[in-house]
Order: structure tokens, then C-alpha cells, then sequence
């Protein structure tokens, strides 16, 4: 399977890393592949800079968003939640029509300061504004609810936990839950919550996250839902 996965931070790296230790063609996508191999400083969070981070995957490709969304048959939209809207544009929609979209992101806002706070929110969500920008593609909200290395690694999380798909098409979201059992995540973990507005839900889900991470001081931890029953 060919993958696109989109943004070069700390959770496209992960990700990327994790489809090609698969065995799947993993392409990352950046708008500017050499301004992104020429930054040398580590990011705001004090990440290595990806150039320092390709040479241990040689076989992730890096190109530009709209080369890496033509060669794929699934994209993972794991840009910042702000600028997700202007990367997928400059993916192409004619490159996202008729293909599975990962949606991993969450629309945190920092203009305030920290803690972020989402934007938008309650009546709306990053899924659902992409679904409505990208009517063609088929976009499945995931993963979303948790650090990064657990969503590759959820044994990083003892005992059962749960992860959650939104989306319009069904099989999509079967698409994706095979993506997530190939992660490790058990298929009785994952529930379906129904359609892309369902989203909101989970994104709502990153305030907490959020305080959880700053009173436990690590961010090994997900959220188990007592008496589900339901697999996806």
C-alpha cells in the first residue's frame, strides 16, 4: 500500500516511520521539500530537525503535498491542525478525490497562549470543515485522542483502552480500522462513533488530554470507556 502522510513533525515522523516498518511506500509530504531539509535547529519543542531524522529512514521519501497525495492510495492529514485546510489545497483535491483520509490532527489554537484551545469547536471540527472542503475524499477522523507514540505502540498503554473513527463512508472507516489493527490496536478497542460530525467529539477530547499530560508528567495514557461493547 502506498501511503502520503502529511506534515513533517514529531507525529508525521512517528507515523511514517511505523507504516514503513510495515512494509508499506511511505512518501511524507511538506510544502517545500529543501526548505525542510535545510532547517538545522530543532523545532519549538526541541525535536531534531527532519533532516537529521531521514537519514534513519532512508526509506520514507520526502516530496511535496500535492507529489506525495498523487502517488498514494491512503493520506494521513498529520499537519498542524491550523494549517491542515492550506496543505490539503495544496495537495490537490483531484489527488484526495476518491481516496481514504486519516484525519489525526486537532485544531488547537494558541493564540492565546497555553493551554491551547480549539478552534473550532462545539459545533463544528477539523474532520468536518476538511470533508466539506474535499467533497471527494473520504475522510475518517482517528487516532486523534492520544500521543503520538502510542497511537503506533498502544501495548505503551497497559491494560485495555479505547481509540474512536468518525466518518461518512463505510468503508473508509473499515479501511481505516485495518490501518489501526495493524498498529496493534485490538479490533474490540476501537469504536465507531458514526458520522464525520461525531468528530467534535473527540477533538473536544484534548482539554483533558491536556491537564491529564501537565498532572501526570507523561503522556503514556489514553482513555478507557467501562462497558464498551462495540467494535468497529
Amino acid at each position: 500500500m502506498r501511503y502520503a502522510v502529511l506534515g513533517t513533525g514529531t507525529v508525521g515522523r512517528t507515523v511514517a516511520a511505523k507504516l514503513a516498518s510495515l512494509g508499506h511506500e511511505v512518501t511524507v509530504g511538506t510544502r517545500d521539500p529543501q526548505a525542510t531539509l535545510a532547517r538545522t535547529e530543532p523545532d519549538g519543542y526541541g525535536n531534531p530537525p527532519f533532516a537529521q531524522w531521514q537519514p534513519e529512514h532512508p526509506e520514507v521519501r520526502l516530496a511535496t503535498f500535492n507529489e506525495a497525495a498523487a502517488s498514494a492510495d491512503i493520506i494521513v492529514n498529520a499537519t498542524n491542525g491550523a494549517a491542515a485546510l492550506a496543505a490539503l489545497e495544496a495537495a490537490g483535491a483531484d489527488n484526495l478525490a476518491g481516496k481514504v483520509l486519516l484525519d489525526i490532527a486537532n485544531p488547537l489554537d494558541f493564540s492565546q497562549g497555553m493551554p491551547p484551545s480549539l478552534n473550532p469547536v462545539n459545533t463544528d471540527s477539523l474532520g468536518e470543515q476538511i470533508q466539506r472542503a474535499f467533497p471527494q475524499a473520504k475522510v475518517v477522523k482517528t487516532l486523534n485522542t492520544m500521543n503520538t507514540l502510542v497511537m503506533v505502540d498502544p501495548a505503551r498503554v497497559p491494560g485495555e483502552h479505547h481509540t474512536f473513527v468518525s466518518g461518512d463512508d463505510a468503508d473508509a472507516k473499515k479501511a481505516a480500522t485495518d490501518v489501526l489493527v495493524s498498529f496493534g490496536w485490538p479490533a474490540e478497542s476501537i469504536i465507531d462513533l458514526g458520522d464525520i460530525t461525531t468528530a467534535r467529539g473527540t477533538e473536544m477530547l484534548l482539554p483533558i488530554w491536556l491537564r491529564l499530560w501537565g498532572a501526570l508528567g507523561h503522556a503514556d495514557f489514553n482513555f478507557h470507556i467501562a462497558g464498551a461493547r462495540t467494535g468497529a
